[in-house]
């Protein structure tokens, strides 16, 4: 039996550290089948649920366009002209593709984790494979979308990112669901590598239901002089989701940054940090966070940074809106410093909407529910996370499109 199968079986009944335990045997694991078809001529509604969580149809408008629902790879393709700068397929194809794969497998998140990670290693259901070449800069967009179309389904994805020296790129990956599906379980890998002088940008959009359970699990590794920035947002309501990703700035002047939004709603449990190892000179990191919590929704804000270098230095904030008596916001900041010199700081903050605000707001005409959605709006504003333009863009949208629906 191979060593990370051995892993997985011992650590297949182990709790999470953070976040509520799951019985993961109450899911199915019976999925539907699908066929492989362009995206373009999926049903209405899966577009159009893909579309919230930034997955277009039109593929002019992305570099390359992986699609997963449930457990098949539907559609993998590369558009023409960004052919011989990157690579995107299933995590299987890749695996029986390049023998070197093997070396980047369960190298960044441990297989005996947890038992989400355990899951993932048992009964693997494909994920994605993305590689930008050396000294490629690709101009638009990549996108994955990860799709759930049955309910009460088990989905463990394992995804590789690899961005070779020299190259830069920004993905989007959207994770959601049909309107039917209202349970479920969602495991998703993912290890991200960064290679000297390369920058990526990574977004993920949740979309979930009220009764669905999330499972992510991730590590970057950022060689010299290498950027990693990870964009996280998930605005609907969900039964549970717990993550935290880790980020080891291993090379000179690598730099990590990690920007979470969150809104909570219902009663949506979530505990969601991110961390960052600083481990060389001249490293830097910078986690940035906005939670909102309404109705009955628990959310924990979590954030450590870990200066293991004389020369390093990063910060954290964190900042919390509660809009209901009920909700909870617990924040979690924490500081490790291992070597002398280290610089790490962090503020955090959470309260609930001035009252003062919102009168000033009605004093000039608008209602109270027309002010606090502004309110909430500025709350969540994008432009702080330092994105570029375009992809700043696209995500206030969908951040407007949410604080339009919450009131």
């Amino acid at each position: 039996m191979p060593e990370s199968k051995d892993a997985a079986l011992r650590a297949i009944n182990k709790p999470s550290a953070f976040g509520p335990d799951l019985d993961i045997s109450q899911y199915s694991r019976q999925p539907k089948n699908w066929e492989p078809c362009p995206v373009s001529s999926l049903p209405k509604e899966i577009l159009e649920r893909a579309v919230e969580v930034g997955v277009l149809p039109e593929q002019e408008s992305r570099a390359a366009t992986f699609f997963q629902i449930d457990h098949s790879v539907i559609f993998r393709a590369v558009q023409k002209i960004f052919e011989d700068k990157i690579e995107i397929m299933s995590a299987k194809e890749a695996l029986r593709k390049y023998d070197w794969l093997k070396d980047y497998w369960w190298k960044l998140v441990s297989v005996d984790t947890d038992k989400y990670t355990a899951l993932a290693e048992l009964y693997w259901d494909q994920g994605y494979f993305i590689r930008i070449l050396e000294d490629q800069k690709v101009i638009i967009p990549l996108q994955a979308c990860l799709f759930i179309s049955t309910d009460n389904l088990n989905q463990n994805v394992h995804n590789i990112i690899i961005a070779e020296p020299g190259s830069e790129a920004q993905i989007i990956t959207g994770c959601t669901l049909h309107s039917s599906v209202q349970r479920g379980l969602h495991v998703g890998i993912t290890e991200f590598y960064i290679k000297e002088e390369a920058k990526l940008t990574f977004t993920m959009i949740h979309n979930w239901a009220q009764n669905f359970d999330s499972r992510p699990r991730s590590g970057a590794m950022i060689e010299d002089n290498g950027v990693f920035v990870s964009n996280y947002m998930c605005f609907k309501p969900l039964k549970s989701l717990q993550m935290y990703p880790v980020a080891y700035c291993r090379g000179v002047n690598a730099r990590a940054r990690f920007n979470t939004i969150i809104y909570g709603v219902g009663n949506s449990y979530i505990d969601v940090g991110s961390k960052i190892v600083l481990q060389n000179e001249g490293c830097r990191g910078e986690v940035i966070s906005r939670t909102i919590a309404a109705d009955k929704a628990q959310i924990y804000a979590r954030g450590l940074l870990q200066g293991e270098h004389s020369d390093t230095r990063a910060h954290l904030e964190c900042r919390g809106l509660l809009l209901s008596d009920e909700a909870m916001i617990y924040a979690v900041p924490e500081l490790v410093a291992k070597a002398k010199g280290a610089e790490l700081s962090h503020e955090a903050a959470v309260g609930k909407i001035s009252e003062e605000q919102i009168q000033y707001l009605m004093a000039r005409g608008f209602s109270k529910s027309e002010a606090e959605a502004l309110i909430v709006r500025g709350f969540m504003d994008v432009s702080i996370f330092g994105l570029p333009k375009d992809l700043e863009e696209e995500i206030q949208r969908m951040v407007d499109m949410t604080a339009e629906r919450a009131f």
